[in-house]
């Protein structure tokens, strides 16, 4: 939600116009370091550039300082994923320049030691070198987007991707699954095939290269995004797929659902995605404002940074749709109530005491938690009873500037540090993605509007109730009600919280608790879009100081926008219990206020602020479809609760996705996408088990024989498929249709069974029968489809037979079936087949 402070809110395009020309300044381009040209990129050192900025004035500000922002790094700690579960650093080498396909079938050759022992020359152990040089790169680039050095996950140990766990094979399986990783990172605008990742691998490895290829094109580690050679291999992945797949209903067009979408259609899913608003992105929202003059500029109100660009897939889909990157300068100058700038000096002391005190509460709390495994407290508590202890910040100015650093904290979190968890708030940091923070020429929209191009979108489709069982999901959104085999909720955690869906049956108790233990926190922003840049472009953020530590965080950072939203653009933030307050505030006195806090910090030097030429408040706490902005782990929490709420319920029916359903990488946009991708494979992994369920059952069964000998047609006539397109009711493979005639238990009803599996390899089986409306609520309560074929010809007397074998009676009932179709046309999503293929052909193009 957002309110303007001054005109009404006009209509809007996604975009700027402009957007295509935007192109931050040549100081501060950033190249993803997984460029296109070389091979690999990711860089594994580098030097801080000089970009100090001139004083904003020439009377005298002194050099602002370098400030670490939405880092929750500190001291003594290693910023990095190898220190999780004692892994080792690779050590630094330089990159290479030319690719050497040459070197994975060498480096596979060394490790299975056919005749490692009998070459000791100077030669071979150069070129070992070499070799372990190209693999400590690529394992570089696998840690980087979240695989362990030396072990497996444990996606891919659920997936087999190995016969046996440790030993050679896994070793090799490692290096193999990396090298691919890499291939494709180094050119993530073409699809890698398994023959391109076979080509530097020899013949004897197939199988391990196949194991590998599988699991990271499945699980979107490999292959997906936004280029065009992607797009299209997608499409003819999904269309060459002759298997049935399920049809997936998707809560929410947010970062995390777009992506789901994608990727279950690229494996040939049906899908269809019911979004609340009239717009995509949910917590992504990118605003065209503009003003007298031809001022313009797109304004980021919700997730505006790439918090580390190293791995980040969000980088991938910049690198493939051609935006360039725009680095976020660390330098941060800190000004006082009275508008002087901070005394650099007295700025690095209090930093300095500010992460010694953090690293001194985290080293009390490994102490408290090693002693009593269930402690917590808050992290505000313990970090204010350190600083009383060691006599941090007694001075007014001090105070003031550690409270500033309190306030960076809180927008790094949603979260008072009253609320956070003193013993798990930081869990997610060993995994925090490396590389600059970047924003987007244009704003994050254009990732959004991309990603949903052509998808089967339904907007104003506010989701009230999740129905779920062993027969399928139904989703009922207003006044309509969606029948899928599957449901991926998408949702924000505070919809969540405030029980806004209704689950039927309830979700287990264990989910419920998470999602009441995790916090949902809360960020605000005022973007201002002024006549011109009165602050200078040169830096990207600068900070203001209060006196009141109750409002530390209203406006306590300011974001330069210029050089990337295509105007002058300034966006303020407010954290902590200032954007509780704020929410309650007009946007008349916002404005006011934030505009006393420019002339304080710019007043004194001469320069004049002008008058914004437009506004835009968000209140992200009172928007029905979020209830707030970003996950914590408040007091009470831990990380296993995101783990929790990621779990699927229902026997795989019902799915989450979500930055709240990622451990690793909660409270960011790519937190969100990755999920999406995970739960796709987790959607295509429980469809792929419950088929091959329903083929052992099939298979197993004594009477399957007698009817597969039947003179039965393979496949299904049209009108007969169209009407069971939308069945009064289906359980496993078994569909009804009800006499529409007549609602008596002795009426006869239309069922059809589904036969499949590999051992009918001209696709599946459909037979028929004429039952009982009583019967066939009898056939319901039957577990198990093969128990339920046996109980047809046993209990019932049901004989299946072919199309051309229903008779006269059958005949009748499917023409009146045809008949009220025609005349009463009946909406049920199951109608919606047809718009889903229609967009599944919109979506190739």
């Amino acid at each position: 939600m957002e309110e303007e402070a001054e005109s009404p809110q006009q209509s809007e395009p996604p975009l700027p116009e402009n957007q295509q020309q935007l192109q931050p300044s040549p100081s501060t381009e950033t190249q993803n370091p997984e460029s296109d040209t070389s091979y690999p990129q990711i860089p594994l050192l580098e030097e801080q550039e000089d970009d100090t900025p001139p004083p904003l004035a020439a009377d005298a500000s002194p050099p602002p300082r370098k400030r670490r922002r939405r880092k929750k790094q500190f001291p003594e700690m290693v910023p990095s994923a190898a220190a999780v579960n004692g892994l080792r650093v690779l050590r630094h080498h330089p990159k290479t320049n030319v690719y050497d396909e040459k070197l994975m079938d060498e480096i596979l050759q060394f490790q299975i030691n056919e005749n490692a022992s009998s070459s000791t020359s100077k030669n071979r152990r150069r070129k070992f070198s070499d070799l372990a040089r190209e693999v400590d790169v690529e394992a570089l680039i696998a840690i980087s987007v979240g695989f362990p050095v030396d072990s497996l996950t444990e996606e891919e140990i659920e997936s087999n991707v190995v016969p046996v766990l440790g030993g050679v094979d896994q070793a090799n399986y490692i290096v193999v699954r990396n090298h691919i990783l890499a291939r494709w990172r180094s050119n993530v605008s073409v699809w890698l095939t398994r023959e391109h990742a076979l080509e530097s691998i020899r013949s004897e490895h197939r199988a391990l290269v196949g194991s590998a290829y599988n699991f990271l094109l499945e699980h979107g580690y490999i292959n997906f995004g936004l280029a065009p050679a992607i797009k299209e291999a997608c499409f003819a992945r999904a269309a060459d797929d002759g298997e049935e797949k399920a049809n997936v209903i998707i809560v929410g067009a947010g970062l995390a659902g777009l992506t789901a979408a994608r990727q279950l259609i690229s494996l040939g899913f049906k899908v269809v995605i019911l979004e609340g608003r009239n717009r995509p992105g949910g917590r992504v929202r990118t605003r065209k404002m503009s003003g007298g003059d031809g001022v313009v500029a797109a304004a980021d109100l919700g997730g505006s940074v790439l918090t580390g660009i190293n791995g980040n897939p969000l980088g991938v889909l910049a690198r493939q749709l051609g935006f360039p990157l725009h680095k976020v300068r660390d330098i941060c100058p800190l000004y006082l109530p009275n508008g002087k700038a901070v005394d650099p000096e007295m700025d690095s002391r209090v930093e300095n005491s500010f992460n010694k005190l953090l690293d001194k509460v985290c080293k009390i709390r490994q102490a408290m938690l090693d002693e009593v495994k269930t402690v917590d407290m808050s992290l505000g508590s313990a970090y204010e009873t350190f600083r009383r202890v060691f006599k941090v910040a007694e001075d007014s100015q001090e105070r003031m500037l550690l409270n500033w650093h309190l306030a960076n904290l809180e927008y790094a979190n949603a979260s008072l540090l009253s609320d956070l968890s003193m013993s798990f708030w930081d869990q997610d940091d060993p995994y925090e993605m490396g590389g600059d923070h970047c924003f987007i020429p244009g704003g994050n929209g254009r990732f959004i509007w991309a990603l949903a191009e052509n998808l089967p979108i339904f907007y104003d489709r506010n989701v009230e109730t999740i129905q779920y069982g062993m027969d399928g999901v139904m989703v009922y959104a207003g006044g309509q009600v969606y029948r899928g085999d599957m449901v991926l909720c998408t949702v924000p955690l505070g919809v969540l919280k405030r029980g806004s869906i209704r689950f039927v049956p309830e979700l287990p108790l264990p989910k419920q608790e998470a999602i009441q233990r995790l916090g949902f926190g809360l960020l605000n922003k005022v973007a201002m879009l002024f006549p011109y840049d009165f602050w200078g472009g040169s830096i990207d953020t600068f900070g203001h100081l209060t006196e009141d530590s109750c409002m530390r965080g209203e406006f306590f950072l300011f974001y330069s926008y210029s050089s990337v939203s295509g105007g002058p653009l300034l966006v303020a933030l407010v954290a902590g219990e200032s954007a509780i307050k704020f929410e309650k505030m007009s946007p008349i006195e916002a404005v006011e206020r934030v505009l006393d806090v420019l002339r304080g910090i710019f007043a004194p030097k001469g320069i004049r602020v002008p008058a914004p030429v437009q506004v835009v408040c968000t209140r992200w706490g009172k928007d029905k479809f979020t209830y707030g902005s970003y996950s914590y782990v408040a007091v009470g929490a831990s990380g296993d609760d995101y783990d929790i709420l990621a779990d699927s319920v229902g026997d795989g029916r019902v799915f989450f996705a979500g930055e709240a359903t990622n451990r690793r990488y909660p409270a960011t946009m790519h937190g969100a996408f990755l999920s999406g991708l995970r739960e796709a494979a987790n959607i295509s992994r429980a469809a792929s088990r419950r088929s091959s369920i329903h083929y052992e059952n099939f298979s197993n069964a004594k009477d399957f024989n007698n009817f597969k000998d039947i003179n039965a047609d393979r496949g299904e006539y049209d009108d007969l498929k169209e009407l069971f397109e939308t069945p009064n009711l289906s359980f496993g493979s078994f569909s009804i249709l009800f006499d529409p005639g007549s609602v008596d238990d002795d009426s006869v009803c239309l069922v059809r069974v589904r036969f499949g599996g590999e051992k009918l390899s001209t696709g599946s089986l459909y037979l028929y029968g004429l039952i009982l409306r009583k019967q066939v609520m009898q056939l319901n309560e039957i577990d198990g489809d093969a128990n339920r074929v046996q109980a047809l010809s046993r209990d019932f007397g049901v004989k299946l037979v072919g199309r051309n074998g229903l008779g006269a009676i059958g005949e009748s009932l499917i023409s009146s079936l045809n008949a009220t179709r025609i005349n009463h046309n009946v909406r049920s999503t199951g109608g919606l087949d047809h718009m889903l293929e229609t967009s599944f052909t919109n979506f190739a193009k």
